[in-house]
């Protein structure tokens, strides 16, 4: 591979550069397509899924959203193997073509109100057909960019890649918050926020354009005309030696990665909008405003990885998550909703019940029913995002909730029945909620007393984060593996470890709170993950950023 050696210890050509930048536009769009779904799974989920109660109907939606996680792995396996025998040109047009098409179906999918659980059936099918083809966009993406890129510039050029994830959420919230104020809150929750999907049918045909102007890698290129391309990429990546190196770069890199990067951006927007009750448009300002300060890190860090390595600065991106997650997370509740921390320290509240009368709060199927004094009191907080802790009485005691000086009884809803349950569900909720707004918690945050300056620095070291982690890991997997294998090696454990680990960040960590009453519970996941990653990663995975990718 002579030529392609010196191709790849020269300057990128123009027309390199060209290809480049088309390939990362056209991830933006992917990612666009993929994310707006998230940012808007509070609507979606009174749109689909309104046979569930309000609490129930947010999970499941979370869980809709990361159904395209969970199948990414899959999409990396079909879509990896194709790029190692065909190439990345054409696997890129298969990918775009399917999440663009599923996007846009999306913005003309009927409802549950209009054709019952058929809507969530096709809204989940069509959220699976964008996690395959992400599964197969990322990778090649990394790799295409990596084997254009000259020797000692990896990490500063893939980091253009690492940026799009980010932008495209960027991108995806810009459009969101204009047709909100283009078309007003109540319009928008109605039915306008069918637009951004539907754009995104505009965004394909860029994107098509896009990627048939790339040429193909010249690595790839090279090794088919010697025909030297392999024939069973999935037996070569995952039933040989090979395999370690496969679960070391999910563990010890994309694992921690993946939650550093979903706490930093999707779980922090969850937080602040329905913990903090800030309000939707404000909310997505202020992530908008962390993405543009932060963004140009990726960039930065990618550039640093070329010159000191990636290993370091990864790992110091996970080291740096867990030990300030907490930290942060508490002074977002303190600039971004004071009242709620105001009111917790002067009136706690305190969920008075039987332990073993009070089920776990996370019901992903809505089928649950609580039933039981301490059930019906712990739903009815949870909904409300308010924190909460437990005491423990003796078996048979009716549960109450303490609000300060003020005790509220719950009641045992088995057995009621029509006028009963209502009057006896209207007594608790009216006395709950006149007793927390006595109180001092807030129905929502205060506008005017929030400190945006402070909110907005804080948002943007979690961002910072993210591009600790991110910048420099698609150099990192793509020098971890040899050509011939490289696009299938690389994308299950980028895939596993952002599908699942990631994916279901926001799932996982709004059950944890809902279940304990602990606002800041579901810190514990990521910070669990990213500190078994950093030590896999510091122990076991080796220092890439000098070796030859050609062979």
């Amino acid at each position: 591979m002579a030529n392609a050696t010196t191709a790849q210890s020269a300057s990128l050509t123009r027309g390199h550069k060209r290809v480049i930048f088309a390939s990362s536009l056209g991830t933006v769009f992917e990612w666009y397509d993929f994310y707006l779904y998230g940012s808007l799974a509070a609507i979606i989920a009174k749109q689909f899924f309104t046979a569930l109660n309000p609490t129930s109907g947010f999970i499941f939606a979370l869980l809709a959203f990361a159904a395209g996680f969970a199948v990414r792995p899959f999409g990396a396996l079909l879509f990896g193997r194709l790029g190692d025998m065909i190439g990345r040109k054409y696997t890129f047009l298969v990918t775009i073509v399917i999440m663009g098409l599923s996007t846009f179906l999306v913005g003309v999918l009927p409802t549950y109100a209009s054709i019952g659980v058929a809507a969530p059936i096709m809204l989940i099918t069509l959220r699976l057909l964008q996690g395959l083809a992400l599964g197969g966009e990322y990778g090649g993406a990394a790799t295409y960019v990596a084997e254009h890129a000259p020797q000692g510039k990896r990490g500063l050029y893939t980091s253009f890649i690492q940026t799009t994830a980010t932008l495209g959420l960027f991108l995806s919230l810009l459009i969101i918050l204009g047709c909100r104020y283009y078309f007003g809150k109540d319009a928008f929750e109605a039915w306008a926020w069918r637009i951004p999907f539907l754009l995104s049918f505009v965004l394909l045909m860029i994107s098509v354009w896009i990627r048939l102007q790339l040429a193909e890698s010249p690595l790839f290129q090279q090794m088919k005309n010697e025909g030297k391309t392999s024939k069973a990429p999935l037996t070569e990546s995952f039933l040989t030696r090979n395999s370690r190196v496969v679960l070391l770069a999910l563990f010890g890199a994309t694992a921690g990665q993946a939650v550093v990067w979903y706490a930093g951006q999707f779980y922090a927007l969850f937080f602040i909008t329905q913990t903090l009750k800030i309000e939707p448009t404000t909310a997505n300002l202020m992530i908008a405003g962390a993405l543009v300060l932060g963004t140009p890190f990726f960039i930065v860090f990618g550039w640093l990885s070329d010159k000191i390595g990636r290993k370091p600065i990864i790992m110091l991106g996970c080291l740096l998550a867990a030990v300030t997650y907490f930290p942060i997370f508490k002074g977002l509740t303190h600039y971004g909703n004071p009242a709620i921390e105001a009111a917790a320290q002067t009136s706690p509240i305190v969920v008075v019940a039987d332990p073993s009368a009070c089920s776990f709060q996370f019901n992903p199927v809505g089928t649950s029913k609580f039933t039981t004094s301490c059930d019906i009191a712990k739903s009815a907080l949870a909904r409300g995002g308010t924190p909460y802790s437990n005491e423990a009485v003796p078996a048979g005691t009716v549960a109450s909730v303490k609000i300060g000086s003020t005790t509220v009884a719950s009641y045992e809803a088995s057995g009621l029945v029509g006028d009963a349950a209502k009057a006896e569900a209207d007594r608790f909720n009216g006395e709950l909620k006149a007793a927390m707004t006595s109180a001092g918690y807030p129905e929502k945050a205060d506008p005017a007393r929030i400190n945006q300056p402070m909110l907005l620095v804080l948002l943007t070291i979690l961002v910072i984060y993210v591009t600790m982690v991110y910048g420099p890991i698609a150099a990192w997997l793509v020098e971890l593996f040899p050509t011939r294998i490289r696009y299938t090696s690389m994308s299950l454990p980028y895939h596993i470890g952002n599908g699942w680990f990631g994916g279901f960040l926001p799932t996982i960590s709004f059950a944890l709170v809902a279940a304990t009453g602990n606002i800041y519970q579901g810190l514990w996941y990521p910070i669990v993950i990213a500190v078994m990653t950093l030590v896999i990663g510091t122990l076991f995975l080796p220092e890439t950023k000098d070796v030859d990718i050609s062979k």
